[in-house]
């Protein structure tokens, strides 16, 4: 899924702290020499507080509303999570763990991971018995029918589109709101859901974790107004909800837990506070007083506050800074000169100075240089490095491959989100050493992917980020470098325009594989491939610091929700002491 990143970002703020400037492919070492040890990595795999105990209100303080909580138009990680662990259920789950344990798929809905037939094409889910909605009616297979029926539909946007890339006879499919239904997802019976595919998806199980997976039942279909009251089929539901403003969960007296091995639902009630401003709500947990002892925050932590927690070790125990296993680029618009020239885009890789959009972020701390297109997660745990381009790149080298190129002076554009302006110019200042004017152009973060997004709109150069669905090359490589995917209008992943014949021949043969391990291997070797053609610049990879209250328990950064705290298991130490 596109990483939407809408911070202002300072200059080495956490440099400051003596943590040097460049970054690292251990993230748990900074960049002092070998054994530096990173302060925001302190927490990582671990869980802050202890185990929680049952009760209490737990507050969220947030910059901001959901984009959506219709789970056919859920499609922003840390939503997702909010969504799947708290109001609805999926077929299938991820582990509430930290680490690498957090990757492990488990049953939710389902009785197991599904079974395949029909050589991988046809999948079978059964339901466990007992499972309810919050007036205690039961949930049914064709109410997960249904909801993956209702992503087709043109006015519920936004959401993820793997059933329409997956399911067989799907084309021309504008969902069930026009009483229309789809052949290749059967249900026999309340409990049996049959998915039919066009082709081989080995990993499908892992596709049944989305929110489009949930069940949606027929009678409490709203249309778009569905994102302001999801029917539960979680351990919570929404009792109230201000747009913009507060949301407010108490708990679904139908939920059974012993249906569910993955949702603790500790606290008794979860209140979300919108429309604050970052660097308040930091100040406000750092402080922790009161109320605010109870809190944990949304978006990431301001990187100004960085020097008022990582010197501090009672706070920094309560900083959680998961790698969010997304990988930033600068897409280079191969669809025009000077970009479809392969010369002129390797010569952008040499060009670009890494360490300094690191510390443009905050340093190394939160931020680590990327050396290759797929996050560590999707590449063994280790980020490959098929350039060995140091940090800093090599503008001699660059400035040679452009005069191979006989661009020896080039003038771009290059559109950013207002809040990346500091990245801009980091980025700016690199290619400048090799001769590259940029121009750069801010655009209003809700306006930016709509901007990049319609080809007659599209920048020289633009930045944005992918973040994979769940741990498969299959949610990342294709969304970001198959020239089939770009659109006029709403093109996303793919902002690099990349068309290349040889690439899509083999994210068809990887997409045919049976074998999951073996196809594992094939996305990495592909990512290799196209590094060597460079559509994009990898630029860093991020982590994401959330601080939490000194009455919070029970809390880490899930590794599947790039980072965000794994709202299955959250809650507080001592209840008594929550207000609300």
């Amino acid at each position: 899924m596109t990483k939407r990143h809408q911070l202002a970002l300072a200059t080495a703020l956490v440099a400051a702290l003596a943590l040097g400037a460049s970054g690292c492919s251990d993230t748990k070492k900074g960049s002092q020499g070998a054994g530096g040890v990173n302060p925001a990595a302190a927490n990582d795999g671990l869980t802050i507080g202890g185990t929680p105990a049952k009760g209490g209100t737990l507050t969220v303080l947030s910059n901001q509303d959901f984009a959506h909580l219709d789970p056919a138009r859920n499609w922003v990680m840390p939503t997702m999570d909010f969504g799947t662990r708290l109001l609805y259920r999926t077929l299938v789950t991820f582990k509430a763990e930290p680490g690498k344990g957090g990757s492990e798929l488990v049953p939710d809905l389902a009785t197991d991971l599904g079974t395949p037939s029909n050589g991988g094409r046809t999948w079978t889910f059964t339901l466990k018995e007992g499972l309810k909605y919050e007036d205690g009616t039961a949930i049914k297979a064709a109410d997960i029918k249904y909801n993956v029926e209702r992503s087709f539909a043109p006015d519920l946007t936004g959401g993820p589109d793997y059933a329409a890339q997956y399911l067989a006879g799907t084309e021309g499919y504008k969902g069930p709101l026009q009483g229309k239904h789809l052949d290749s997802v059967k249900t026999p019976d309340d409990r049996t859901i049959v998915f039919e595919l066009k082709r081989p998806v080995a990993e499908f199980s892992a596709t049944t974790t989305l929110p489009t997976f949930a069940p949606v039942p027929q009678s409490q279909e709203k249309g778009p107004q569905y994102d302001a009251r999801p029917f539960s089929s979680g351990p919570y539901k929404i009792e109230s909800y201000d747009r913009d403003k507060k949301l407010v969960l108490v708990r679904n007296e139908h939920w059974d837990p012993k249906t569910d091995s993955v949702r603790k639902a500790y606290p008794d009630k979860f209140v979300v506070v919108m429309g604050l401003k970052g660097g308040q709500i930091d100040d406000r947990i750092i402080a922790g007083e009161g109320a605010d002892a109870s809190t944990v925050e949304w978006a990431n932590m301001r990187p100004e506050s960085a020097p008022k927690v990582l010197p501090k070790p009672e706070i920094k125990k309560r900083l959680l800074a998961e790698s969010q296993g997304c990988t930033t680029m600068l897409h280079l618009n191969n669809s025009r000169a000077p970009f479809n020239d392969p010369k002129v885009r390797e010569a952008m890789q040499y060009a670009v100075d890494k360490e300094a959009v690191v510390t443009a972020g905050g340093g190394p701390a939160l931020t680590e240089v990327a050396t290759s297109y797929l996050p560590p997660a999707l590449a063994g745990g280790k980020q490959a490095d098929p350039l060995k381009i140091a940090p800093a790149g090599d503008p001699a080298k660059a400035k040679e491959l452009l005069k191979a190129a006989g661009k020896e002076s080039l003038k771009v554009s290059f559109s950013v989100s207002t809040g990346d302006k500091g990245r801009a110019e980091a980025i700016q200042q690199g290619l400048a050493r090799a001769g590259v004017e940029v121009v750069i152009d801010t655009v209003d973060p809700g306006a930016y992917y709509d901007v990049i997004g319609d080809l007659s709109t599209t920048p020289d150069m633009s930045l944005s980020g992918w973040c994979p669905d769940y741990p498969s090359g299959s949610t990342w490589i294709p969304f970001v470098f198959d020239g089939r995917t770009i659109k006029p209008k709403g093109n996303q992943g793919n902002n690099s325009q990349f068309r290349d014949d040889a690439t899509m021949k083999r994210i068809d043969e990887i997409n045919a594989m049976a074998d999951a391990k073996e196809a594992n291997q094939a996305w990495r070797d592909l990512d290799a491939a196209i590094m060597a053609k460079s559509p994009s610049v990898p630029l860093y990879l991020e982590r994401k610091p959330l601080l939490v209250g000194t009455n919070i328990a029970g809390a880490f950064g899930h590794p599947v929700w790039v980072g965000q705290i794994d709202y299955a298991t959250v809650g507080l130490k001592d209840p008594t002491k929550s207000q609300g």
